[in-house]
């Protein structure tokens, strides 16, 4: 999917520590695509070098052309936004 970066997403993922390998790789190949507020959410389970899960979350304005990353973040409450079993 051709897509951009708007400056908050990337503040966002320097702020967060989220590497630009791992949006890359959830936008490619997302564990969910989710609609939520007219933006697309592309979500996967990842592990930190401690092995602890997290799920990062990329919000896309699929609406532009190309798509627009307008924020990503990652949380450790998996249940409470990933759909169906984990």
């Amino acid at each position: 999917m051709d897509h951009l970066f708007s400056q908050h997403a990337l503040k966002q993922m320097d702020l967060r520590g989220i590497p630009m390998e791992n949006v890359e790789s959830i936008i490619a190949r997302p564990d969910q695509k989710l609609e939520h507020d007219n933006l697309m959410v592309l979500q996967s389970i990842v592990r930190d070098i401690n092995e602890q899960r997290f799920l990062i979350r990329v919000f896309l304005n699929i609406n532009k052309t190309p798509a627009l990353v307008v924020t990503v973040y990652k949380t450790s409450k998996i249940e409470k936004y990933y759909e169906g079993k984990i």
